[in-house]
Order: C-alpha cells, then sequence, then structure tokens
C-alpha cells in the first residue's frame, strides 16, 4: 500500500486547484509544503509530482517553482439527487464525515439524501432501493459488515448497469472495484502499537471488531508491528467481537477481559469507543489506567479527550474525509470514463494520559 500513497496526493492536488479556483499560471504547494501537508516522504512528493505533471495538472520550472498548468477542470454543474448511505449519522465521527460530503455537495446545488443503515446489510438493502426508484445522479456509501458475505450484491450490479457514479468511504466491500476514500487503517493501527512499544510495553493485548474490514486492517497493522518487533505469539492475545456487542462484552466476556488485562501491559482498542467503555471497565474493577495497564485507542473522536483518562490516540480525517468523498463522486459523474484509485490519509497519533512509559 506505501507503494501508491503518491496516489492519493495526487488527487488531494487535484481537489485542491479546484477548492481553491487556482488558475493556468498561479504558483502552486513546494515539496516541502506537501510533505508536511500528507507526513510523507519527498521521494512519494516527487513521485506525486511526476504523475501530476505527466497529467498536465502541474508544470514545474527549474530554478522558479511549481505553477498550475491548466489540466484541472473546474467542476461543472450536477443535477439530480445525490444519496449518500452511512452506518450511523449522529453520533461518534460520523456527523464530521456527514457535515463534510453536505459542505462539498452543497456547493453543487445538488439535493442530498441521506440514509442510515446501523451497520444492517438488510438496512442498507433498504437504503440501495429507496435511492435506485427515486433515480439518484450518485451514490457515496459507507458498506455495512464490510468484512462479511454481503447480500446486496444484485443491487450493486444493478447500480453498475445503471452507470450510477458510487464512491465507498471509511472501506469498500472487496469485490468491488469502486473507489474508496479511508484513513489508512492498517497504518493506524501499526502506530499505535509502535508507540506502545516505543514506550516499553512488550505484553500488549488488542480488541478488534471481526465484522468489518477496518478491524481486520488495524488488526493487520498491530500485527506487522508486533511481528517488527519479534512478538511472534501477539495473534494469540487478540480478542476479536462483533460490531453490535462492543458494550455488551464487557458483561458475557468479563471473566476473560480481566485475565488478558492481568497477562498485560497495555491494549490496542479497535476504537476510542471501546476504549472508553475499557476504561470504565477497569475503572469499575479496581485495574488503574495507566499504572496498571496502559489503553490507546483509534479515531480521535470527541470523548477520547474528555474520558476519564484522556486517550492516546491516532486522528480519524473527519470532515476531510467526507470532503473528499464527495469530490470524488463528482469527479466520476463529470468523467465516468476516468479511472480513480483509491485515497488513503495517513493517520498522525496523539499522545494524551493513557499510556505509561516503562
Amino acid at each position: 500500500m506505501e507503494d501508491y500513497k503518491y496516489l492519493a496526493i495526487v488527487d488531494w492536488v487535484k481537489n485542491y486547484i479546484s477548492a481553491e479556483h487556482l488558475k493556468s499560471g498561479d504558483r502552486f504547494l513546494t515539496e516541502m509544503e506537501l510533505c508536511a501537508i500528507h507526513n510523507v516522504s519527498r521521494q512519494t512528493v516527487r513521485q506525486a509530482m511526476m504523475k501530476l505533471e505527466s497529467d498536465n495538472v502541474i508544470k514545474r520550472v527549474r530554478g522558479s517553482g511549481t505553477f498550475v498548468s491548466g489540466g484541472v477542470r473546474q467542476s461543472a454543474a450536477v443535477t439530480g439527487t445525490i444519496g449518500v448511505i452511512s452506518t450511523y449519522f449522529s453520533d461518534y465521527i460520523f456527523p464530521h464525515i456527514i457535515t463534510g460530503i453536505e459542505s462539498v455537495l452543497n456547493d453543487t446545488g445538488c439535493p442530498i439524501q441521506i440514509a442510515i443503515t446501523h451497520n444492517l446489510g438488510s438496512e442498507e438493502s433498504q437504503a440501495l432501493s429507496s435511492m435506485l426508484s427515486n433515480g439518484v445522479r450518485g451514490l457515496i456509501v459507507e458498506p455495512s459488515r464490510s468484512a462479511l458475505p454481503n447480500m446486496n450484491t444484485a443491487l450493486y450490479e444493478e447500480i453498475d448497469r445503471s452507470g450510477i457514479p458510487l464512491v465507498f468511504f471509511n472501506a469498500k466491500y472487496a469485490w468491488s472495484d469502486a473507489p474508496c476514500v479511508a484513513m489508512d487503517d492498517t497504518a493506524a493501527g501499526r502506530i499505535v502499537t509502535d508507540y506502545l512499544f516505543e514506550c516499553g510495553h512488550t505484553g500488549i493485548s488488542a480488541f478488534f471488531v471481526f465484522d468489518n474490514l477496518q478491524g481486520h486492517k488495524r488488526y493487520r497493522g498491530f500485527m506487522e508491528s508486533c511481528l517488527a518487533h519479534g512478538m511472534t505469539e501477539s495473534e494469540e492475545k487478540v480478542l476479536w467481537y462483533a460490531a453490535h456487542d462492543g458494550t455488551k462484552m464487557f458483561g458475557y466476556e468479563k471473566k476473560r477481559i480481566l485475565n488478558i488485562l492481568r497477562s498485560s501491559t497495555a491494549v490496542v482498542c479497535f476504537n476510542d469507543m471501546l476504549a472508553v467503555e475499557l476504561l470504565r471497565f477497569c475503572r469499575e474493577n479496581g485495574v488503574r489506567v495507566p499504572e496498571d495497564v496502559s489503553v490507546v485507542g483509534i479515531d480521535d473522536s470527541k470523548y477520547a479527550a474528555v474520558c476519564d483518562v484522556p486517550l492516546t490516540t491516532v486522528h480519524h480525517p473527519h470532515s476531510r474525509l467526507g470532503e473528499a468523498a464527495a469530490k470524488a463522486l463528482l469527479r466520476r459523474i463529470e468523467d465516468p470514463g476516468s479511472a480513480q484509485s483509491d485515497i488513503l490519509f495517513t493517520p498522525e497519533l496523539v499522545v494524551r494520559e493513557s499510556v505509561k512509559r516503562i
């Protein structure tokens, strides 16, 4: 995946030029500025710049700098309703993502139809059917239980046959070739685990959801870090759970979780929501955080900074991800035949008080 980070920068640059209304001949950002914005190496930025130059988006002039070439078309007027399907809406990071989508689509004057699936395939089916009946112009979808067999493939085939542009966000079904805009979840799992090793922890356990691909990717990042640090037994220290059981498992898995905490110095949680529940569980069972066990989350949600022990986590791009998903859909509407790659945002570590150095 690292080899393709430059493609996310290519898409970001095209969005940036359109959003800032830059014209041919306007001075563009420097390589160092792009490195700082995207937290990537100069080599990755140079790959992106070469691609952008070959696409006639930018022009580099030796001794003068980088300039816009005029290869990016401004967004044309888009007509018709845009359908937005999300697993949730009113809590956690979802309001920020939806707000980001709306901020871009509202500028086009298109009406937006929003549906919530509660992470259930049956409700996704209802939402897709309703939007097809209403003749939506395009779709932005967060898949439900993306790691499980999906019951809605026939609907997605109908969407494809109908020529309705589709963009996924947060994750996408493995069988789909539609572009996806997401945080690099593998990197997120790796970054928080690397930080625990940096702080001296070796007895690291983890909790991950098994029914969505974000859980699988964050697990992969966790394992990549563990194997890089010689911890080959770490896969035996993972507790897998269903997304809808996130809070319930602290009741029916109480004994197992207490055993995990007693044998660990740190725990990686799938997301901040689970991490906050784990903090509550620890408090109720006399386990001190971070004195007895350190806890890290992922997503930097609104809960992370205000819970009992402010969480070390990684920052999810939230509204920026929503904006990028909407812009990707508009590009598909304007140029249906263009190939589009996935857009991955690089997560950033946010250090707070839930990790102890040992």
